[in-house]
């Protein structure tokens, strides 16, 4: 028992048996003083309850605190940083909220599964250990080393771990569970390990903590992964495994490149030499004999970690992958708005395209399809959550059609379709044709744009309208759109001026020779 504790326990003890002398003393004065034998009798059973009262009192602070520690008191169950989790929390359910509104069955409830595994591992509080790397540098054994048997096949060749095997492991210190993932080998060729490899970074973006494991120096195909993944916030350790080929000079040469090579993201204190799997020696008498592994710097290196970091490792990891369901949810609802946008740009440049060519005018003239792009950038409105009436819509219509016009785009336009034309029309369609086809590929050219205006947060950027506008003229002018959309704007725009030209052709003649 420490030394404050024992001298209070004296003192307390002390002051204890003064005051039961005293209250005898008082109480046996007082019972002689009395005539009343009864109540006499009640101040004698009164002292003997006081003095039970106190004994048990001595007795129970005694048995408390003589106890050790550990029995004394239960370790409350570690818990998740109550900040995080409360963040992780709110991304989910504003996840949920958002997958309410994808279309597609099979990407919602995807989704939502992957939100429902997000809480159940932040309701269970398991640490998990990815381990990373080639499928050489000796993951698999090292894993055996570290849970003392054999989880997997040592000494494998390249492409034996398909995919991720989990398994238990206890360190002392370390009131969690920890869940130690082998994954596939990164950087082997061919389809198949390609498609490994990204299993393997998918396990890897899942860790609470991982342990990338190398032979030697980082090449580049493995320093890439590995920055990338620090990118993103994942804890590491860079493990050196089978030192016991190097000499002891060669192995702190390649320890100190590394540090060097990860300078800035992983610490140096995080790097470490081990050789999970050594090579047999050869005795002077002739006999083989097994080294036992060396991985005890790993160990108190991932002990010292997940000690002191377990629980914020834990927190990181749940927010981070809450945060990335939610971007997935917002590409996902980004992709279908974009697609349904698209259909309505579409619609109406042809509706376009449909008004000009058969009213010709001039030249093309914006402002006369401006009641044409107005609806439409009302329904693009909608479809991104903003209710705009129509004045506003017209407003914004003519403020990205003088935009057209003012940066020569509209000059442009008819020069690059004119000539596109005259490679697929007979000439004397080209003029009846150029206007409509025109005026499709220009409100097109401003539907893309009022997508990007919309999707963010009815916000031009920092360039303006001005830079969105450029931007959607060169993406719209590329040749792979442009056969695309001629082919489009003759089905559409040139043939039925064709049919009404020989429509009319054809009355006229029929006029004529009934004249005659």
């Amino acid at each position: 028992m420490p030394l404050p504790r024992l001298l209070t326990l004296i003192i307390g003890l002390s002051i204890i048996l003064g005051l039961i002398l005293w209250l005898i003393d008082s109480i046996n004065r007082l019972y002689w003083s009395l005539n009343s034998p009864l109540l006499a009798n009640l101040l004698v059973l009164l002292l003997i309850v006081l003095l039970i009262l106190l004994i048990a009192t001595f007795v129970y602070y005694v048995w408390t605190f003589s106890r050790p520690k550990s029995s004394r008191r239960r370790r409350p169950t570690p818990k998740v940083p109550q900040e995080k989790s409360e963040a992780a929390s709110e991304t989910l359910k504003a996840v949920r909220q958002q997958v309410q509104k994808i279309q597609d069955e099979v990407a919602q409830q995807a989704l939502l599964s992957r939100s429902r595994e997000i809480e159940a591992t932040l309701a269970r509080g398991e640490l998990l250990v990815v381990i990373f790397g080639t499928g050489s540098s000796g993951k698999t054994s090292l894993i055996n080393a570290l849970i003392g048997q054999m989880v997997g096949q040592v000494g494998a060749p390249m492409g034996t771990t398909d995919q991720g095997q989990t398994y238990t492991l206890r360190l002392k210190g370390v009131e969690r569970q920890i869940l130690i993932t082998d994954t596939p080998g990164i950087l082997e060729a061919g389809v198949v390990g390609t498609q490994r490899e990204q299993l393997a970074r998918q396990l890897a973006t899942e860790a609470d903590l991982l342990v990338f494991v190398v032979d030697n120096d980082l090449r580049q195909s493995e320093y890439e992964p590995l920055r990338r993944l620090a990118d993103i916030g994942k804890r590491s350790l860079l493990v050196l495994n089978k030192v016991d080929l190097y000499t002891d000079t060669d192995k702190e040469t390649i320890l100190a490149r590394l540090r060097h090579q990860v300078r800035g993201f992983i610490a140096a204190s995080d790097v470490v030499a081990i050789a999970a799997n050594p090579q047999s020696v050869r005795l002077d008498n002739g006999e083989d004999v097994q080294p036992d592994p060396d991985i005890i710097p790993l160990i108190r290196r991932l002990a010292a970690v997940l000690r002191a970091e377990g629980q914020d490792l834990i927190a990181d990891n749940i927010l981070l992958q809450s945060q990335r369901l939610g971007e997935d949810a917002r590409r996902l609802i980004d992709q279908q708005r974009r697609r349904q946008a698209e259909k309505v740009v579409e619609r109406f440049q042809w509706i376009g395209a449909g008004v000009i060519a058969v009213t010709p005018l001039p030249v093309v003239d914006l402002l006369a399809t401006a009641a044409v792009n107005a609806q439409m950038v009302v329904e693009i409105g909608r479809i991104y959550g903003c209710d705009l009436n129509m004045e506003r819509g017209r407003e914004l219509a003519l403020s990205l059609g003088k935009t057209l016009a003012s940066l020569g785009i509209v000059q442009g336009a008819i020069q690059l379709l004119s000539r596109a034309l005259q490679f697929h029309i007979a000439t004397y369609l080209v003029g009846k044709a150029i206007q409509g086809v025109t005026a499709a590929y220009l409100i097109r050219i401003a539907g893309k744009s009022f997508i990007e205006y919309f999707r963010h947060d009815q916000d031009w950027g920092d360039g303006g309208i001005t830079e969105v506008v450029q931007q959607q003229f060169q993406l719209n002018r590329k040749d792979e759109f442009m056969k695309v959309f001629i082919q489009d704007a003759i089905a559409r725009v040139v043939m039925p001026l064709r049919d009404a030209s020989e429509v009319k052709d054809l009355r006229d003649s029929q006029q004529d020779d009934w004249e005659h």
